[in-house]
């Protein structure tokens, strides 16, 4: 082989391994590259977990604290209106697929703690004041704030008669304290004489007539 000959092929390789050596370097150019954006992902994703778990404290301290003061207004309610020690229980039940809630009811009996669903509690109208109690807690825990009067049909149906102004001595004290006004519509007399206002709405013939009714 003859010294011309061995110069191309040095050449050759030298062209050959300077290709080579540019492709080289181009992918490890892209492989750093893509490493760093890697990192940058697994960096995000971790954010977004520790996010995750934030959300979920906070969406879970903020039900807590809720469920907390239902419980306290409702449980108040109870035992205002039939001065009974009687607390209102709401067990929260948190799957992957849905969030629910069941009420109960406690109370000692002989110091022994006799807890009962609402709907099996016997007589007073239990279910009648603990939906006043949590229709009230729903409005002035809302956020924002839901404005405008409450609006009762018939709220102590259920209630013995016992019991009844206590309940429009809650009713007018709670509409104090949250400054709300309560527009109500009962048949009971005992429960219409507490009201500020009174008007009576009959029917004569096809016409309903409205009475404001003097106190």
């Amino acid at each position: 082989m003859d010294i011309n000959t061995l110069d191309n092929i040095v050449n050759s390789c030298e062209k050959f391994y300077i290709s080579k050596k540019s492709e080289c370097d181009l992918l490890n150019s892209q492989y750093q590259a893509i490493n760093e954006e890697i990192e940058e992902i697994d960096q995000y994703v971790l954010t977004l977990e520790k996010v995750s778990v934030l959300l979920k404290k906070v969406a879970e301290y903020a039900r807590n604290q809720a469920r907390l003061n239902i419980e306290s207004l409702v449980s108040n309610c109870l035992k205002y209106i039939f001065n009974e020690n009687i607390d209102f229980k709401i067990d929260i039940k948190d799957t992957k697929k849905s969030l629910s809630a069941e009420f109960f009811l406690e109370t000692y009996i002989d110091d022994v703690l006799m807890r009962t669903k609402p709907e099996i509690s016997n007589g007073g109208g239990v279910i009648d004041i603990i939906s006043i109690a949590l229709r009230i807690s729903f409005l002035q825990l809302h956020s924002p704030l839901i404005e405008g009067p409450l609006i009762l049909d018939e709220p102590a149906k259920h209630v013995s008669n016992n019991y009844i102004f206590n309940v429009g001595d809650f009713l007018k004290k709670s509409a104090e304290r949250f400054d709300r006004q309560i527009i109500m519509v009962t048949h009971n007399e005992q429960l219409a004489e507490m009201a500020d206002t009174k008007f009576q709405i009959s029917l004569n013939g096809n016409i309903t007539e409205i009475e404001l009714i003097e106190n």
